[in-house]
């Protein structure tokens, strides 16, 4: 007597948490591996996938989770290749268009428009403009310099405004075929003020502070690139704050809520609280500050997994 096939609702799901192959030491990936054991202790057959590695099939999985694919700005034509193909084959989280929407840090003046405060910016694709940007900076201040597309604060700067370095900085970016942001310095960033909150399916789950990165006149504190996450506390005003940021990027996009999202803000006192970023495909979640958030994470991923194997 035969044995019957199993159904597909019985099938166990396949799920590729998409990272890369090498991190630098100051800037580990500590999500992943608590992530697969949270889902494997759900019954999900989960393993990490490197992004650009040619051996991978990605049709054998029902589902691939975004995590830390951060070599993504050095390879961004690769990068946006293997995303649509990724698409046209399974289906990618969080969504391939949120992250295409994402990728460029011009969505923050989008943001804008739809009345979500942020760190006042111009965004400048010629030497001249910023050049008068900078000499039009108040006397004694600081400006912030980084392109639009960027990970980890890549060719990130915090300069006197009159700094010879800061229209280096510019220039660099602009030969490498990027746009130049330029924002003044908000004091309470420059004293480790900011502050990461995270939802899962539109929910907070949990808040960390990183400390200052950057140090005046270019580069970051301590010589290198090195979050110091913390957990922190939130007031009712950002966790308000940045579930009216999660919003308007629905309206910006047509997209539903997205699986996470990290909400980057800082309350400052010159323009209250105001968006930094918002991280919608690659934040890391610091699951090693916060484990408890791996099953909530897990948990919202099982849900997608099980209903796409049982199709």
């Amino acid at each position: 007597m035969s044995t019957p096939a199993p159904s597909s609702a019985s099938r166990v799901p396949c799920v590729g948490v998409v990272v890369t192959d090498s991190y630098p030491l100051e800037d580990l990936d500590h999500d992943t591996a608590p992530l697969v054991a949270a889902l494997r202790a759900r019954g999900l057959d989960a393993v990490p996938v490197v992004w650009h590695d040619p051996s991978v099939e990605v049709a054998d999985f029902d589902l691939l989770v975004l995590r830390s694919p951060w070599d993504y700005p050095e390879r961004l034509a690769e990068f946006t290749a293997w995303l649509a193909h990724a698409q046209a084959t399974t289906r990618v989280l969080n969504e391939p268009a949120l992250v295409r929407w994402n990728l460029d840090k011009h969505y923050l003046a989008q943001l804008a428009s739809l009345g979500v405060a942020v760190v006042p910016t111009t965004y400048r694709s010629r030497i001249d403009d910023v050049a008068r940007d900078l000499a039009s900076a108040p006397a004694g201040t600081r400006v912030v310099l980084k392109p639009t597309v960027s990970a980890g604060a890549r060719d990130t700067g915090l300069f006197d405004a009159d700094d010879p370095a800061a229209l280096a900085l510019a220039e660099r970016v602009l030969r490498a075929g990027g746009v130049v942001m330029v924002q003044p310095e908000v004091p309470e960033l420059s004293r480790g003020a900011e502050k990461a909150l995270y939802l899962v399916d539109g929910e907070l789950t949990h808040a960390i502070g990183k400390g200052a990165l950057l140090a005046p006149g270019g580069g970051f504190v301590g010589g290198v690139y090195q979050e110091h996450p913390q957990p922190v506390p939130t007031t009712a005003d950002e966790e308000a704050f940045a579930r009216r940021a999660l919003a308007a990027v629905g309206a910006a996009t047509g997209l539903d809520v997205p699986l996470y999202a990290r909400v980057d803000l800082v309350d400052s006192a010159e323009h209250g609280i105001v968006l930094i970023e918002a991280e919608l495909f690659e934040p890391a979640l610091n699951l090693h500050v916060a484990p408890h958030v791996a099953d909530v994470v897990a948990a919202a991923v099982e849900r997608r997994a099980r209903a796409l194997a049982a199709r």
